[in-house]
């Protein structure tokens, strides 16, 4: 998934779903090491990339 990410939502405002009332929204700010960094009101939030169930642009 992170190849997917870096290239098609990189810099993208996304939502992202990790399992029940899980989701986080944001900026994809980066995306390395199996890490996705979102940025949302000058706060960063980290999600393991095998935690996402799916990600979707807002």
């Amino acid at each position: 998934m992170q190849p997917f990410i870096v290239e098609h939502l990189l810099g993208e405002v996304v939502d992202v779903y990790c399992g029940g009332p899980d989701v986080f929204n944001g900026k994809v700010e980066a995306c390395a090491d199996n890490v996705l960094t979102l940025e949302h009101n000058e706060k960063y939030t980290h999600i393991a990339i095998d935690k996402i169930i799916a990600i979707w642009r807002t």
